[in-house]
C-alpha cells in the first residue's frame, strides 16, 4: 500500500527553484538610484531643505535676472543701470530678515498676528482710494507713495492677511467642530474675502483679485467644503469675473491675445507676442546672460511681469526649466508640510501659502507662454517689486517654521548638535553632555578637607 511505503506520511512536495532574475547593469543602476532617491525624498528634513534651498535659489536667480533685465529700462529713464537692482536687493535683505523672524516664531505668535495684519491690510487698501494718498500705476489705483521713489502696494499684503486670518478662523472652528455646518464654513471667511476683493477691484487690479480668489478656494478645499458648496462659491466668483472682464475693453483685449503670434491691429498684443519672441530666440542654453535683445525697448515690463521671457532668452530652455523645477519643488514641499501635520492651523496656513505661490507662478508663466491672459502679476520671489517680495518671503518663513515643527523634523534637528557636545556611552550610543568649559582660569570654590590632611 502507498501508506506502508511512506510510513503513513504524505509524500514531500518538491520545491521548484526559480532561476534568478537577470538584470542588466543599467537596470540595476536605475533601481539603486530609485531606491536612494525614494529614501532621500522620505527623510524628515526633506521639506525643510526644499523650502529653504528652493526659495533662496529662486530669490538669488531673480536678483541676477532683475539686474540683467532692468539695465536698459533704467538707462532710458536717465537712471543708473543698477537702480532697480539696488532697490530689489534692499527689499531682499529686508525680506530675508522677515523670513528668519517668521521661521523662528512659534505657531501661537503667528496666530496672534493674524488679526493685526488683516486690519492693517484693510486700512491700507482703503487708504489707496483716498485722493492725494493713493497713486495710479499703469492704470491701476493700488499704490501708496512713501516719498521719493518708494511705493507700496497694500494688496500684496492682503494675500498674507487672508492666509493667516483664514487659517486661524478655520482652525478655531474645527476645534469647536463647527465646520460640519455650511454657515460656519462660509461666514465670516467668504464675506471678509469679498471685502478684500472689493477693495482690490476698486483699483482695477484683477490679477491680484484672481490670486486672492485662489487662496479662498484653497482654504475652503482644505476645510472639506462639500462639492455643492464649493461649486456654488466657484459659480458666483466665475459670474462676477465674467462681468468684470466683459465690462472692460482692456481685459477683453488681453483675453483675445491668448496664443497670438502677431501684434494685431493697433499692436494690442505687442507684449504677449514679444514675450513669445524672447522665449523662441533663447534656444537650448540661451544667448548669454545680459545678451537679451527684447529688453532693448521691445518687451514692456521686462524686469517685472515678463522677466520669465528674458530668462528664457538669456538662459534658454535650461534656465526656464530650472525655474519651473524650483517652483515645483517648493509646491511639493508645501503640500507635504500641510499633509503631514496634525495641527489644523498649520495645515490651513501651509496649504494657503502653497496655493498662493503656486497659483501666482502658474498665472505669470502661463501669460508669458501665451496660454493665459496677461494678468499683471509678478513671478513670486523672482520679479522686481519689493511690495510683492516682502510678504512672500514672510510666507516662506511660515513654511520653514512649519517644516521644522514636524515631530520627525524636530527629532532630526535635535540630533544635529556640535561634536564637542556628544560622547559615546555604553554600547556606542550617543549621549549628550555639556559643552567643555574652555575658561581654565576660573577659580573654583575650595573643597573642605578633613583636619590634618594637606
Amino acid at each position: 500500500m502507498a501508506g506502508s511505503r511512506t510510513g503513513g506520511r504524505a509524500p514531500a512536495q518538491r520545491t521548484v527553484k526559480r532561476p534568478p532574475v537577470s538584470r542588466t547593469p543599467r537596470e540595476s543602476a536605475v533601481r539603486r538610484f530609485y531606491v536612494r532617491a525614494h529614501k532621500a525624498w522620505d527623510r524628515p528634513l526633506t521639506a525643510y531643505y526644499l523650502i529653504l534651498g528652493g526659495s533662496l535659489l529662486i530669490t538669488v536667480l531673480g536678483l541676477v535676472m532683475v539686474y540683467s533685465a532692468s539695465q536698459i529700462t533704467a538707462l532710458q529713464l536717465s537712471l543708473p543701470g543698477s537702480y532697480f537692482f539696488r532697490k530689489q536687493f534692499l527689499a531682499a535683505v529686508i525680506g530675508g530678515g522677515l523670513l528668519f523672524a517668521a521661521s523662528r516664531m512659534p505657531v501661537k505668535l503667528h496666530r496672534a498676528l493674524a488679526y493685526p495684519i488683516l486690519a492693517g491690510a484693510v486700512f491700507l487698501m482703503a487708504l489707496v482710494q483716498v485722493p492725494g494718498i493713493g497713486m495710479s500705476v499703469n492704470g491701476n489705483q493700488n499704490w501708496i507713495s512713501l516719498g521719493g521713489s518708494f511705493q507700496i502696494q497694500p494688496s500684496e499684503f492682503g494675500k498674507l492677511a487672508l492666509v493667516l486670518w483664514g487659517a486661524d478662523l478655520l482652525a478655531r472652528k474645527q476645534d469647536k467642530k463647527l465646520l460640519t455646518q455650511w454657515k460656519h464654513m462660509l461666514v465670516p471667511l467668504v464675506p471678509a474675502a469679498f471685502l478684500l476683493l472689493g477693495l482690490i477691484m476698486l483699483g482695477g487690479d484683477m490679477g491680484t483679485a484672481i490670486i486672492l480668489t485662489a487662496i479662498l478656494f484653497g482654504l475652503l478645499w482644505l476645510a472639506g467644503a462639500p462639492t455643492r458648496l464649493f461649486a456654488g462659491v466657484l459659480a458666483v466668483a466665475a459670474t462676477i469675473g465674467v462681468i468684470l472682464i466683459k465690462s472692460s475693453p482692456n481685459r477683453m483685449a488681453r483675453l483675445r491675445c491668448i496664443g497670438a503670434t502677431d501684434p494685431g491691429p493697433g499692436d494690442s498684443c505687442w507684449q504677449a507676442v514679444h514675450g513669445i519672441y524672447a522665449l523662441a530666440s533663447g534656444g537650448l542654453f540661451g544667448s548669454g546672460l545680459g545678451a537679451s535683445v527684447e529688453k532693448w525697448g521691445q518687451l514692456p515690463e521686462a524686469h517685472t511681469d515678463f522677466i520669465f521671457a528674458v530668462t528664457g532668452e538669456e538662459l534658454g530652455l535650461a534656465g526656464t526649466v530650472s525655474v519651473l523645477a524650483l517652483f515645483a519643488a517648493l509646491g511639493y514641499a508645501g503640500i507635504r508640510v500641510a499633509g503631514r501635520t496634525e495641527d489644523p492651523f498649520v495645515r490651513y496656513a501651509a496649504g494657503g501659502v502653497t496655493t498662493w505661490i503656486t497659483a501666482q507662478a502658474v498665472i505669470n508663466i502661463g501669460a508669458v507662454l501665451g496660454l493665459l491672459p496677461i494678468a499683471g502679476v509678478p513671478l513670486p520671489l523672482f520679479s522686481y517689486g519689493g511690495s510683492a517680495l516682502l510678504p512672500t518671503m514672510f510666507a516662506i518663513g511660515l513654511l520653514i517654521a512649519f517644516a521644522r515643527d514636524e515631530p520627525a523634523a524636530r527629532a532630526a534637528l535635535a540630533m544635529r548638535q556640535p561634536r564637542f557636545g556628544r560622547k559615546r556611552g555604553a554600547g556606542g550610543a550617543v549621549v549628550d553632555r555639556e559643552p567643555r568649559r574652555w575658561n581654565t582660569m576660573r577659580r573654583r570654590a575650595p573643597v573642605a578637607r578633613p583636619s590634618g590632611e594637606r
